[in-house]
Parts: structure tokens; sequence; C-alpha cells
């Protein structure tokens, strides 16, 4: 049983979260609910909860306003928002779980199913740290990106990523000063949420940083020379759409 509590400053909100829970989430026990910072620092404490599911806006808090004032995190957060696309980048970087509203059942289904399976609490802070960071700033200069690995999470600057290379079903992460990650994500996945103003995903194998590129040299499709030294094919259907990225 995953003993959860709500926290929603919507009481609509709440009773559909609520109702969802009962029909595809079984295996969750509402243990509590709060409507505000204060009653939910009550709450939490009190009921000592698996997972809090938290609204970002609480009246006129937030839920790092909450998260802030807590001594520890061991309980999982899944956060629940009506925040447009822009802000939803920095809960994909921090590899923080989040439901959109309104909350559709069979996604809350596939979050609460994550529950249990990762995360210590040393990591749940540093991806709520990484998290609060990425949403004060919604800049590109200091945002972090959680990369998931075999052994946990690795926290790295968007600004220092030369490069992602396709190997099999992980991908490897070119950072500045030669260092590599080793990621269980597939290089698809990191394509779908990457600012496509600065990644470009040259060749079904190769997503660059369009600002790591030092030339250009060409070919049928060209190659591209990195930062790091390293020559990367472009494929020949994307050479002219590149180009024109390449040239903005």
């Amino acid at each position: 049983m995953i003993r959860t509590v709500l926290v929603d400053d919507e009481t609509d909100s709440t009773n559909v979260l609520k109702n969802l829970l009962q029909v595809y989430c079984p295996q969750v026990k509402v243990v509590g609910e709060a409507d505000n910072v204060n009653d939910a620092l009550q709450v939490i404490e009190t009921c000592t909860p698996d997972l809090v599911l938290l609204d970002i806006a609480i009246n006129d808090e937030t839920a790092f306003d909450l998260l802030n004032r807590l001594n520890n995190i061991t309980f999982q957060v899944i956060f629940v928002t009506a925040w447009d696309n822009h802000a939803i980048t920095a809960f994909r970087y921090s590899a923080v779980d989040y439901l959109l509203k309104p909350v559709d059942g069979e996604d809350l289904q596939k979050a609460i199913e994550k529950v249990g399976q990762k995360s210590n609490e040393h990591e749940i802070m540093r991806q709520l740290k990484v998290l609060s960071d990425n949403i004060d700033s919604l800049q590109f200069t200091k945002q972090k990106m959680a990369v998931p690995t075999i052994t946990g999470l690795s926290f790295v600057l968007l600004k220092d990523v030369i490069r992602f290379e396709a190997k099999g079903n992980y991908t490897v992460v070119y950072l500045n000063k030669g260092e590599q990650i080793v990621t269980t994500r597939s290089i698809k996945e990191y394509e779908t949420f990457l600012p496509d103003s600065i990644f470009y995903r040259v060749h079904n194998s190769h997503i660059i940083n369009l600002n790591k590129v030092q030339k250009y040299q060409k070919g049928r499709g060209g190659y591209l020379f990195m930062e790091d030294g390293s020559s990367i094919e472009v494929a020949f259907r994307r050479r002219e759409d590149f180009l024109r990225r390449l040239l903005k």
C-alpha cells in the first residue's frame, strides 16, 4: 500500500484525484489532505507518507515553500500542475514526475507505478533542488538536467553538453572537458524534450549542441567538427534543414 497525501488548494481537483486513484490505483491509500502550506506541513509530519501529490501553486505560496520547510524529504513527489509547456521542460530536465491538469487516469496510473522503483532520500533532495533551480531560472545557461544512469542520477548543466550518441538502448552524453556519461534513456527520449533551438538531431545516432559546432565540412550530407574533437556525419535528408538552423 502506498500511503499518500494530497496537497491542492482546489477542492474540485482534490476530489478528482481521489476518484481517479480509486479507479486506477487501488494500491494507493490517501492518508491525508491539505489545501495550504501550513496544514500540509502538519499532515506530512503526522502521516509520514510514501508519496505526496503536490500542486505547484498553493494559494499565494508554492510547492517549494512547503518542501523547503521540511527537514527531511523521505517521500516521493508527483507534481500536479496547470503550467504551460515551457515550464514543463523544467520538470523533464529534472527527471521529476508530474501530471498536467486536468489529470488523465492512465497518466496517473503510470506515474504511480514508478513510485517505489527509484530514489533514495539524497537523490530525491537533489532532484527537487534541480527542479527548483530550473523553475527559478528558466534560462538555458542555468538549467540542469538529470541524467539517469544504471547506478542513479547525474546532474549536468545543459550548456556543458556537447552531444548525445545512441548506443543501442543507451545514450552516451559527451560533456566539456572530455567527460562522458552513459545514460539509460534512449536518444529518442532526449530528442522529445531538449530545446530544439539549441539541440538538433543530425543523424539517427547523434544529437548535437548547435553552440558547440566548430566547423561544417561539405559532403553528401556533410560532417561536423565539434568542440570535443569529434567528427559527426550529417544525414543527407537532414542537411538542408540543419544548415538553415545552423545559419539562423
